[in-house]
């Protein structure tokens, strides 16, 4: 299997998450499930539903964050050897020419990727067409609202 590049801040994240999932959250859920079967009758527990359901989905994000954290691979951008190029690790700051509209992204790996918060996934359409482009380049990518022409603005590197 390839291995995914990944922040070695979007790492820690995931190995946060799964100490906390781990340590904190699968006992709770045992202990809630141990004090669900002591009331009785199981078939009819909700809370012991409840709580095997909420120890499956913690189960399944251990197993999930385990093989993200076995696939991935740390890069480091820190020496900024962009040149002015967008490369994984750097910040840009791009204008759609239709639409005026200024957005800033961090480019990072698919696992750590949040448009919302900011970070754009190196193997998305947008990612794909921006990495390895300079400031001043348009690129022209295919996005669920159509075609769009970006400027990049702005490219910075995090030291």
């Amino acid at each position: 299997m390839p291995r995914i590049p990944i922040t070695k801040d979007g790492f820690e994240r995931l190995k946060s998450e799964l100490a906390r999932l781990q340590k904190e959250e699968r006992p709770a859920v045992i202990r809630a499930i141990e004090e669900a079967r002591g009331h009785g009758d199981i078939s009819e527990n909700a809370e012991y539903e409840s709580a095997k359901d909420k120890q499956g989905l913690i189960e399944g994000r251990i197993s999930d964050l385990l093989d993200k954290l076995a696939n991935s691979e740390i890069i480091d951008s820190s020496n900024g050897d962009g040149h002015g190029k967008v490369i994984f690790g750097s910040t840009v700051v791009v204008e759609d020419m239709e639409t005026g509209e200024v957005t800033t992204f961090r480019m990072v790996g698919p696992y750590e990727a949040d448009v919302q918060a900011g970070t754009l996934s190196v193997t998305s359409p947008l990612g794909k067409a921006l990495i390895g482009k300079e400031e001043g380049e348009e690129v022209r990518v295919q996005t669920p609202k159509g075609i769009r022409n970006m400027e990049i603005l702005e490219v910075q590197y995090q030291y």
